[in-house]
């Protein structure tokens, strides 16, 4: 069920030190690696399982600035300035490519919305315009749809998410950090109210400054602290075709999303449809997230699953010395929804007349870590010195990874950020500050 991914090789050896260590391997962990170590820092990177298995190699792959909410704008324009520079010095094919993003609906409400974030769009340059129903329909012809209009943002672009995370966290390595795969961090060591290292299965790494970017794990780490960090995930489902036509590099419409692959096949999905599951965590913090599960999601699925009993929300206690939920899951892997998967085929073969042959190669679910207004956190921890937190991306993490990890890695260097992380603080979650969701 998992899809693929490109394996890298791990570092032997662990080391006793480190100036900074981080935890998890997706692609904002590997990125803030990658420019920790470009500024000569001493980095450790520990991934429980592989570097990008699990929501980085699972998403559609789209790095775009086309409908951002505007607290994220400044972070989608340096990250994609960062993915252009890292694809020429890492001097390997991280699938990045300015192929532009085309957006169609047959949805009156979604096309005023995409028409009045144009002045947004304005006050950030951002390349896009509208187009009209005859251009939508020329260029995404669809059966028995009339597109209404739709936009096409034209310097945004595309990843391979297959590709992507390891080869940076490779880059990272060619600069002097090393990468430890089936390690999983069990804890923080702490001495007077300051982090003095990460303990992990393998053993203990002495460090004064850590950076959780654990994706869907964080808040469990976080709570194992003491930690609130308010995170809840929703599950997703996906395919990759089998080779096929191509009909377009990367495709929204109000039905569903396609990406083109390297290798000729498509990522697709259905627009706006996840299956919320029932879990302690998610009960917790069920009140802060109600506002954003609706405004966010046209279709929402409910149910208690297998991740009510395991995993990152479920209820975990462990000492250090001890094996760690990480352990015991080294790659979230949850399974596909088979009737998504359905209805997903179904659509593509019948909205798209040129892909009615379509089949599905592989297929996967994944878990999308969300915070309650969709923004993400990158942010030092208040309380205790030394620990930042890098995660609640809610579906944006691959595009504005870059963006976000030089964001992070600035932070916990003590650097000026390029752009201003206020909004990005976790403080916002928890003091009372009102919540307002960011915009898809």
């Amino acid at each position: 069920m998992s899809p693929q991914l490109k394996h890298i090789a791990s570092d032997d050896t662990l080391p006793s030190h480190a100036d900074v260590v981080i935890i998890g391997g997706g692609i904002i962990g590997s990125s803030a690696a990658y420019f920790l170590a470009k500024q000569g820092y001493r980095v450790a990177l520990v991934e429980k399982g592989r570097v990008g298995a699990e929501q980085s190699s699972r998403n559609w792959g789209w790095c775009r600035q086309q409908n951002r909410d505007a607290r994220e704008l400044p972070t989608s324009g340096l990250s994609m300035r960062l993915w252009d520079e890292m694809s020429r010095d890492i001097g390997e094919d991280l699938g990045f490519r300015r192929c532009g993003l085309m957006y169609a609906t047959d949805d009156p409400q979604q096309l005023a919305e995409w028409d009045a974030w144009r002045e947004t769009a304005k006050q950030f340059d951002v390349n896009t315009r509208m187009l009209s129903a005859a251009e939508a329909n020329e260029k995404m012809p669809a059966n028995g749809r009339s597109w209404l209009g739709g936009v096409h943002s034209v310097d945004d672009g595309k990843g391979e998410p297959a590709l992507a995370a390891p080869m940076i966290a490779e880059g990272a390595r060619a600069l002097g950090a090393t990468i430890h795969q089936h390690c999983a961090a069990r804890g923080l060591d702490i001495t007077s109210g300051k982090v003095s290292g990460v303990i992990t299965e393998k053993g203990t790494i002495q460090t004064q400054r850590v950076l959780c970017a654990a994706g869907a794990w964080a808040s469990m780490f976080c709570r194992h602290h003491g930690i609130i960090f308010p995170q809840a995930s929703v599950r997703q489902t996906a395919f990759r075709s089998k080779p096929i036509k191509n009909i377009g590099e990367a495709i929204y419409t109000s039905g569903v999303a396609l990406t083109r692959r390297l290798d000729g096949t498509y990522t697709v999905a259905l627009s706006g449809t996840a299956l919320l599951e029932f879990t302690p965590q998610g009960i917790r913090f069920a009140k802060p997230f109600m506002p954003m599960f609706i405004k966010r999601l046209k279709a929402v699925q409910a149910g208690i699953g297998s991740s009510f009993f395991s995993g990152p929300e479920a209820i975990n206690r462990w000492k250090n010395s001890q094996m760690s939920p990480m352990e015991k899951h080294r790659i979230l892997d949850p399974a596909p929804v088979k009737s998504n998967l359905e209805k997903t085929l179904h659509a593509v073969r019948t909205i798209f007349p040129e892909l009615a042959d379509m089949e599905i190669g592989e297929s996967w679910g994944g878990y999308v870590d969300c915070t309650p207004d969709a923004i993400p956190v990158m942010s030092e921890v208040d309380g205790l010195e030394g620990f930042y937190l890098a995660a609640g991306c809610s579906g944006h993490g691959f595009g504005l990874g870059p963006g976000l990890a030089k964001v992070a890695a600035d932070l916990v260097v003590n650097n000026t950020p390029e752009v201003d992380a206020t909004a990005y603080r976790l403080s916002r979650l928890t003091d009372g500050s009102k919540i307002e969701v960011g915009a898809i």
